[in-house]
């Protein structure tokens, strides 16, 4: 089985894909997000390619932990694709997660468009990473 990591955005979302093991991430993309709909049919390609069994929504928390209408938006989208999929879908706290994601692609000289292309991406392995180290544990 294989775990899908989404990082939800307005105009643009981030998903990763583990390995079949669910102990690295193995792939990422971005799918357009503005139109929800096709956002969700997108995913739900994904996945089905992918042979996904599990999808793990980033939760955007405020620093103090309480959550704000960002992670309302998270929650419904989540619904939405546990809905489509027929899925488990859990929610996986993503604070600093664009913040290291910029950092990271700073550090591999990614700027302008390509930064702009790639950070949900990023984002997205990071809150499966986060993940799979949970399970792990």
């Amino acid at each position: 089985m294989r775990i899908m990591g989404i990082d939800y955005g307005d105009a643009r979302t981030g998903v990763a894909v583990s390995d079949l093991l669910c102990s690295i991430v193995g792939t990422t993309c971005v799918v357009p997000s503005r139109n929800r709909e096709k956002a969700v049919a997108d995913i739900v390609k994904l996945a089905k390619e992918n042979e996904v069994g599990k999808i793990v929504v980033g939760l955007p928390k405020n620093m103090d932990g309480t959550e704000g209408p960002r992670a309302q938006l998270c929650r419904e989208f989540a619904q939405i694709l546990r809905q489509a999929t027929g899925l488990e879908v859990d929610m996986w706290d993503e604070r600093r997660t664009t913040v290291e994601a910029h950092n990271i692609l700073s550090q591999h000289n990614y700027h302008g468009k390509k930064r702009k292309n790639t950070v949900d991406a990023v984002a997205a392995s990071l809150i499966l990473e986060g993940y799979l180290a949970y399970l792990r544990r």
